[in-house]
């Protein structure tokens, strides 16, 4: 585990004149930048840049030498340094024309790759890169990623990782780094590879299975006019085998690196943890999570539509649920921006999913750096010093208020199933993670490893929301029903149990074996004709959550957090507007965020909070109204509950309620 947590990290934005060091200008360049980074009270450092990592083997010398520096100034600083690349890819643009693309769509990765020519001869530690990578089970080619134009490494090439773990040797004896972030650990090349010798021996010798060729429909399914990363037939159990194969070769691989590291504190980049589609990319956080000490979201986006952060919720507690039960490893979110305003909507969504925030900008995902770019710590220093001087919130022992549990089984991903509408169960957890938004309800996950611990699932009362539950082992249908028999409050949506853990058919639904009584607190849902509406279930009065908005603008979505015993509500705006740049796009031809708008009418608000959730004094607070400490004002309370009168008024986007310090 680490030493530290970090809660204010921003990137460290290399370019590729970085590569000159030790000359003059790139030493001062490190200099200023390291005393901005501490005058915006940023506390750690995460860099960005040369990221395909073997692309510069003839300069290791100098870019180490560059990040040893920027490490010394930094520490002089009191900041920590975290270092960030891929190690499993080449940029390799197959044509002129993805040539062109790599170039206005990747600018980020620092572009100084090989020529066709002097790349047949590239390599480091006598590895030839040519030879290390995978192979496409169609044609026999080199594996390539036609999102990145990279060539793919083979995660069970015996030789690549020993390349890797030589360069994390001399790395880390060259670079004094605080922790490291090895991305990318996933295989970006799909799922027509690897068809190499080491990849066919692992598949025959831990599976038993042969690689079918790509003619047979059986396993590759229908692959005509369809996106890849859907190709794939998950009736047939030979196909759900080689998908664990892969994810289980990128964790093999991480192992590797973690043993090689030892106690330096180690992350990797997961964007998404939830929908089946991340099985064609062999990415799954929860089997590799038990060796990561750090874990992050990657709130991605810098278009128009990064503004409707609600679609990210799901991602974000989820995420956040698996670093907690890895012994309640930090957790961050990195929000990218090219604009103020979704810097402050960044450092806004890190409070209210209560983990720290990583600011980035991304510029150089564009074709050009914008005239008006600025640095990230120039964006995010007023939010930090707010934060520091107003709401010092540690979100490492924050506890989120929790009224309801959210199941998300790992099987029904890995099993790719779906209902006979075509849902799959991910489909389903993000219209309940809407509805909780919406009505301000606390929630978190249950995963697959709790949902069969029956100790673990009946230690609380509070309900159990199953929904899309198709894959379900033994273990975990044993431990429901015995929750369900307990009294435990259940609303469970049908089917359930349609199938095992491996996505073989029950020959039975375990629906049908729930014993046929009569469960007070158990309730079947209809979610295809109900949309999960849970509006319902508060109008019966069979639920009540901790926090209701009961007078003012419904926009605003409210999250109760405890830290230290104290009660603190986080209040963001859902409905917000994005403001398009008049001339810059994204890669995806959407327009960049310039300015957030805000619908900030009928601004007082009226919220009733369980009495349990006690603020002595309570004031709200927001970067948006300077230092200004407004009152709120408790209009009436009884036994169970009391209401709390909220003045919003010039807050357009996040503010804070909590005690007034004395």
């Amino acid at each position: 585990m680490s030493n530290f947590t970090p809660k204010r990290a921003a990137s460290w934005w290399c370019s590729l004149e970085d590569i000159l060091w030790p000359e003059k200008k790139i030493i001062d360049k490190i200099q200023k930048r390291a005393y901005e980074f501490a005058e915006a009270d940023i506390d750690t450092a995460i860099n960005f840049g040369f990221h395909v990592r073997f692309d510069f083997s003839n300069y290791f010398n100098q870019l180490h030498g560059y990040y040893a520096t920027v490490c010394d100034e930094l520490h002089k600083n009191g900041i920590r340094f975290i270092d960030h690349y891929s190690c499993n890819h080449v940029q390799r643009p197959k044509n002129k024309d993805e040539f062109f693309k790599v170039h206005k769509n990747h600018r980020h990765h620092i572009l100084l790759f090989h020529d066709t020519i002097a790349a047949q001869h590239a390599q480091y530690e006598g590895h030839f890169f040519k030879d290390i990578c995978e192979v496409d089970i169609r044609d026999n080619s080199r594996g390539y990623s036609s999102i990145y134009q990279l060539d793919v490494f083979c995660h069970n090439n015996p030789n690549f990782i020993d390349m890797h773990k030589k360069y994390l040797k001399r790395l880390l004896n060259d670079v004094p780094m605080d922790a490291i972030e090895v991305d990318d650990m996933c295989d970006y090349a799909g799922l027509t590879t690897c068809g190499c010798k080491y990849c066919r021996d692992k598949f025959q010798k831990e599976y038993n299975h042969e690689i079918p060729s790509f003619e047979d429909k059986s396993f590759w399914g229908d692959t005509d006019g369809k996106d890849t990363l859907s190709w794939g037939n998950y009736d047939n159990p030979i196909f759900r085998d080689w998908l664990r194969m892969k994810s289980d070769s990128v964790n093999d691989h991480l192992k590797a690196i973690k043993e090689t590291i030892g106690n330096l504190p180690l992350m990797t980049c997961c964007s998404s943890s939830g929908p089946i589609r991340l099985n064609a990319l062999a990415l799954n956080l929860e089997k590799m999570s038990p060796n990561l000490d750090f874990f992050m979201l990657e709130n991605c986006g810098i278009s128009v539509n990064s503004v409707n952060w609600t679609n990210m919720d799901a991602e974000a507690l989820h995420q956040k649920d698996i670093s907690a039960k890895m012994n309640n490893a930090p957790a961050m979110a990195i929000s990218y921006s090219i604009y103020a305003d979704s810097a402050y909507l960044g450092w806004a969504l890190s409070r209210f999913w209560g983990v720290g925030n990583w600011a980035s900008t991304l510029n150089q995902r564009l074709e050009q750096d914008p005239d008006d770019a600025r640095e990230i710590q120039n964006m995010i220093s007023k939010y930090n010093h707010w934060e520091i001087s107003n709401s010092n919130l540690d979100y490492s022992i924050g506890t989120d208020n929790v009224d309801v549990r959210l199941v998300s089984n790992k099987f029904c991903r890995e099993n790719g199933w779906r209902d006979s509408n075509g849902f799959e169960q991910w489909d389903k957890i993000k219209i309940w993670s809407l509805e909780m938004i919406k009505n301000n309800i606390g929630y978190r996950f249950v995963r697959a490893d709790e949902l069969g611990d029956k100790e673990a699932l009946m230690s609380s009362d509070t309900p159990l929301i199953i929904d899309g539950l198709g894959c379900v082992s033994m273990d975990q249908f044993t431990a429901i029903t015995a929750y369900i028999e307990g009294g435990g409050p259940t609303w469970l949506s049908l089917p359930f149990g349609t199938h095992d853990e491996n996505g073989f058919k029950y020959t039975t639904l375990l629906s049908e074996l729930i014993p046929k009584k009569t469960y007070q607190n158990l309730k079947i849902i209809d979610s295809s004709t109900e949309a999960c509406s849970i509006k319902d279930i508060i109008n019966q009065n069979s639920f009540l959550p901790s926090v209701s908005l009961i007078e003012g603008n419904p926009q605003w979505a409210v999250r109760i957090r405890r830290y230290a015993q104290k009660t603190v509500l986080h209040i963001i705006n859902s409905h917000l507007e994005g403001i398009p740049h008049e001339s810059l796009v994204n890669r995806d031809g959407t327009s960049v965020l310039k300015k957030i708008k805000f619908d900030n009418s009928n601004s007082i608000i009226t919220l009733r909070l369980d009495k349990k959730f006690s603020l002595h004094n309570p004031v709200l607070m927001s970067p948006e109204i300077d230092n200004a400490n407004r009152s709120v004002y408790t209009k009436s309370f009884n036994d169970s509950y009391y209401d709390l009168q909220i003045d919003l008024s010039d807050i357009g986007i996040y503010a804070v309620v909590q005690e007034l310090c004395d």
